[in-house]
């Protein structure tokens, strides 16, 4: 890893630790990630899957927010290398999706798309898995190894920040807040298609403005997202 590289994974470790305050917004913090990892990994895409309380993994950050990618990442979630990772508690690489003789509708679905290639990172501390980190490429071939154990360091860090300084025992509160994440989003995206409506412009541009709110009104974006929602503000 060149030094600039190597520059920015540790400001990015730094933003992670400066969001981990009390209050803080899980949603926020992933999709921030989930930019990052893009920016930083070179990924043509990159999501962030998170369980429910029965197991179920849910997309609840996308360094892109365009419908075809937020279907593959269900489909992926559904059956695919996304939700053997979480399960396996281990990354999981495909190099190749083309060449894949399982996961018949994710396979399909992410070739639409033009992804040749995908690379799943637990979100694990211990033994406890929360879900999971995934790139998109639109080359096939193997991850260089310094981008994994960077990918992998960074799906760490959020995790460890997600858990705090819980204890394992404490799995009724840990699955509390990882459902408010998930129920967050619901939030979002429903935020997201009134603005869009409303403001005749596409989702993703939605997503953007939302965020930019909260930043400037610095308050938690799902917060927003629900007062846009039942209209306490115009937006």
């Amino acid at each position: 890893m060149d030094a600039t590289r190597e520059s920015e994974v540790i400001r990015t470790m730094i933003r992670l630790a400066d969001t981990l305050v009390a209050g803080y917004d899980i949603v926020e913090l992933l999709q921030g990630l989930a930019e990052r990892c893009g920016e930083l990994l070179g990924a043509s895409a990159t999501g962030i899957l998170l369980a429910d309380r029965s197991g179920r993994l849910e997309v609840v950050a996308a360094s892109n927010e365009s419908s075809d990618l937020l279907e593959v990442l269900q489909l992926a979630a559904g059956d695919g290398p996304c939700i053997e990772c979480y399960r396996r508690g281990e990354a999981v690489s495909v190099p190749d999706i083309t060449a894949l003789d399982r996961w018949g509708p994710f396979r399909q679905a992410a070739q639409e798309q033009g992804y040749r290639s995908v690379y799943a990172f637990p979100m694990r501390l211990r033994q406890t898995t929360i879900g999971s980190l995934n790139l998109f490429q639109e080359q096939a071939g193997p991850l260089d190894r310094g981008d994994a154990e960077t990918a992998q360091a960074l799906a760490d860090m959020a995790t460890i920040g997600i858990l705090q300084a819980r204890t394992l025992e404490e799995a009724s509160q840990l699955s509390a807040q990882l459902q408010h994440a998930l129920n967050s989003r619901v939030v979002i995206e429903q935020a997201k298609g009134f603005v869009a409506y409303r403001r005749g412009i596409s989702m993703p541009e939605a997503f953007e403005l939302i965020r930019r709110r909260a930043r400037e009104t610095r308050q938690p974006l799902s917060e927003l997202a629900r007062q846009i929602v039942s209209r306490q503000i115009e937006f």
